[in-house]
């Protein structure tokens, strides 16, 4: 046990009171206090001392003060936290929140769909500008057909080309030739109709002629003395093959 005169000499009861002591000494001067009768005797009148300086030094306060403070004890005593308010507000957030999103999913599909019927719009046009073209070249060749100075001649198939036909417009004054391989027989992809002009037995190559198309215009050769049609390799040849011939007709 820790002596009573180092306890009073190292000033350990006023650390004590004061909470300054370490674990172990604060342990120590317990233990002596319960020892000691005199010491705890001494304590105590120390004890009662710092009690009665504290109350001599401490300032009252005033009365407002009292006042105050006291009804701030009450209120907080009788306040009840009403949350009713903040129901309601955390409803009209909670309706914002998803009325805000939906607006937002709305205005993403609005802006979609709208960049579709711009995309569908304008591919429309496209198409009907295409028509148009077709339609004024169609009305074009035929008004070129529907002229006097036109004159039409019908070139029919032969063993090779049973029941084809093809109809050639020639016009000598403007120099144009349109014909229509519609009757014609369908042929594989690797093959096509090229049609010659016969001038003084020399062929000469006037073009191809797609069956797709109603009017093919063709190249005019001057002095032609029959139009010829035969079967060649896809793209057409630089010289009739003869045996493939499969229509003609005299100038």
């Amino acid at each position: 046990m820790m002596e009573k005169k180092k306890i009073l000499e190292e000033g350990l009861l006023e650390l004590y009171l004061t909470g300054e002591l370490s674990e172990e000494l604060t342990d120590a001067v317990e233990e002596a206090l319960e020892q000691d009768k005199s010491l705890k005797e001494h304590f105590d009148a120390l004890e009662a001392d710092f009690e009665r300086m504290g109350m001599e030094q401490a300032i009252a306060p005033s009365t407002a003060v009292k006042i105050r403070l006291n009804n701030t004890i009450d209120q907080t005593k009788t306040t009840k936290t009403n949350w009713l308010p903040l129901s309601i507000a955390a409803g009209f957030a909670l309706i914002f929140g998803l009325s805000t999103f939906w607006l937002y999913v709305k205005w993403q599909n609005a802006e979609s769909n709208l960049s579709t019927l711009q995309s569908q719009t304008s591919q429309l046009q496209r198409q009907v500008g295409n028509l148009e073209s077709e339609f004024r070249l169609t009305s074009n060749r035929f008004k070129s057909i529907n002229n006097a100075d036109v004159l039409p001649l019908v070139l029919y198939g032969n063993q090779k080309a049973p029941n084809g036909k093809a109809v050639a417009y020639v016009n000598h004054k403007s120099q144009l030739v349109l014909v229509n391989p519609k009757g014609l027989p369908s042929l594989p992809k690797d093959k096509t109709y090229q049609m010659w002009s016969d001038v003084n037995g020399e062929m000469i190559n006037m073009g191809t002629l797609n069956t797709d198309n109603e009017l093919v215009p063709l190249k005019y050769i001057e002095n032609a003395e029959s139009l010829n049609i035969t079967i060649e390799p896809a793209g057409g040849s630089d010289h009739p093959t003869v045996e493939e011939l499969v229509s003609y007709v005299i100038l």
